[in-house]
């Protein structure tokens, strides 16, 4: 038999057995007809935002290096236990490879400096994705509520000019608790009640009160029957703020590559309710999701961003401010007046069952 063989081919069969493995693997990814771009992102969909190519190229070099940790970690395990098992002639005692100083320190301090490198580019990307910068081209306060969303546009900059279009909070304001307070003790004292009342969580503040959500002139507001558009211009920074008129929600737009949990009362509650894009580098339409398990209906809480050019954008504020619903000034730019990347839920709950007979309508009125 010749030197370097043995009865299952040596060497030379286990190069042959590799450059197989090697080219099924790639021969996996030629007849998936995937780009590329498509698999270094690991199943991330398309970012049309900077902050979302920051966010997807970070993930996708961690996954690189964890992908090569995994194939030396393997090819380590498998060498191991392919040429160092026990044979018929191997010693009852073998040779002991243990307390190597420097080997130990390798390999202790290589799994930090992984951390540190990972823990760098983290931080790098996070403050690039959370800086909030003065003067965003569009302000839109995002209100969610089960179990749908509504969008007010609060300053929008047309033609380098900012046009304030918030209005009053009808609601009201929450009174001076403090106040209250006093008020019922004195009249505690003067034996005018037995017992002061509690005024409850969140600082006492009135719940049916929600002087902290924001209102427009220009507004979208979803249904059961239809999906809220809120439409932006490319090439803008926007900005996002947050609240939530019940339970916690989570906005969530799959090609922003970003998730932010909507809370009520978010000044209460010490929570970053902003967040900002550079810009959306095209038009299109994106879907967005409430990514917060908030009740009977969440599966039903979806949203679309619709990016217009800036020039369609100012047409489409000047056709609301001039009275024309959201459909209508959509469709006055040329655009879908509805949705297009996701559709209403059907409350009407008629389907088919697996015999062909429909199902009972089942009424969800007040779901939104």
């Amino acid at each position: 038999m010749a030197p370097g063989s043995n009865a299952h081919g040596g060497a030379a069969s286990w190069r042959k057995r590799l450059v197989l493995a090697a080219g099924l693997v790639a021969g996996m990814f030629a007849l998936a007809g995937c780009s590329a771009d498509e698999v270094m992102r690991f199943g991330w969909p398309e970012g049309v935002t900077p902050e979302a190519r920051d966010m997807t190229e970070l993930w996708s070099w961690s996954v690189v290096a964890a992908l090569i940790m995994g194939v030396l970690v393997w090819a380590l395990t498998f060498w191991t236990i392919t040429f160092h098992r026990r044979k018929a002639d191997s010693p009852d005692f073998p040779r002991q490879t243990a307390y190597n100083v420097p080997l130990e320190l390798l390999y202790t301090a290589i799994p930090f400096l992984i951390i540190a490198v990972l823990f760098y580019f983290t931080v790098v990307v996070q403050t690039k994705v959370e800086k909030i910068e003065d003067n965003p081209g569009v302000t839109v306060d995002v209100t969610a509520f089960q179990w749908n969303w509504r969008f007010a546009y609060r300053e929008v900059t047309l033609d380098g000019n900012k046009i304030k279009l918030e209005r009053e909070n009808p609601y009201g304001k929450q009174p001076d608790i403090a106040k209250l307070n006093e008020e019922a003790a004195k009249m505690k004292e003067h034996g005018h009640i037995e017992v002061q009342p509690e005024r409850g969580p969140n600082h006492g503040r009135f719940q049916e009160i929600r002087d902290y959500l924001k209102f427009s002139t220009v507004e979208v507001q979803g249904s059961s029957a239809e999906i809220p558009v809120l439409v932006l211009p490319t090439d803008t920074r926007v900005q996002f703020d947050l609240a939530s008129a019940d339970v916690v929600h989570s906005f969530y737009v799959p090609q922003f590559a970003f998730k932010r949990d909507v809370m009520p009362n978010p000044v209460q509650n010490h929570t970053q309710n902003k967040f900002q894009v550079s810009s959306i580098d095209r038009p299109g339409a994106f879907v967005g999701r409430c990514a917060e398990m908030c009740g009977d209906y969440h599966s039903m809480m979806n949203f679309e961003i619709r990016a217009v050019t800036p020039e369609n954008f100012k047409k489409y504020i000047e056709a609301r401010q001039g009275g024309k619903d959201n459909v209508a000034a959509l469709e006055s730019i040329g655009e879908v007046g509805v949705s297009t990347s996701t559709f209403p839920f059907d409350t009407r709950r008629t389907g088919r069952t697996p015999s062909g007979n429909s199902t009972a309508p089942v009424n969800a009125e007040g779901a939104n």
